[in-house]
């Protein structure tokens, strides 16, 4: 199993980046999948989350209306659109792939992490 994240940068305030998870190793479009991050002395937080269809779609209050989820199941790919970026989402965001296949079996699946820098 791999999740391999790139798109990651320095971007000045205000600028977009786009973020893409690369899954290999399993059936990625029965998967949850969803994006993470993690700044210096925080905790890991969800940035935003899409069902295995996309038919549905969550995100942090953060960053709603600036991020966008989005994935394509015959390329093995989720993006994480960044719009109007602030240095408050600087960080080290991760991609994440969930699949609960009964109430004691979870497959839980962690990328290495791109780290996103936001700064003038």
């Amino acid at each position: 199993v791999q999740l391999v994240e790139s798109g990651g940068g320095l971007v000045q305030p205000g600028g977009s980046l786009r973020l893409s998870c690369a899954a290999s190793g399993f059936t990625f479009s029965r998967y949850a999948m969803s994006w993470h991050r993690q700044a210096p002395g925080k905790e890991r937080e969800l940035v935003a989350g899409i069902s295995s269809a996309g038919r549905s779609r969550n995100y942090a209050d953060s960053v709603k209306g600036r991020f966008t989820i989005s994935r394509d199941n015959a390329k093995n790919t989720v993006y994480l659109q960044m719009n109007s970026l602030k240095p408050e989402d600087m960080a080290v965001y991760y991609c994440n792939a969930k699949m609960r296949w009964s109430p004691t079996h979870m497959d839980d699946y962690w990328g290495q992490g791109t780290q996103v820098t936001v700064s003038s």
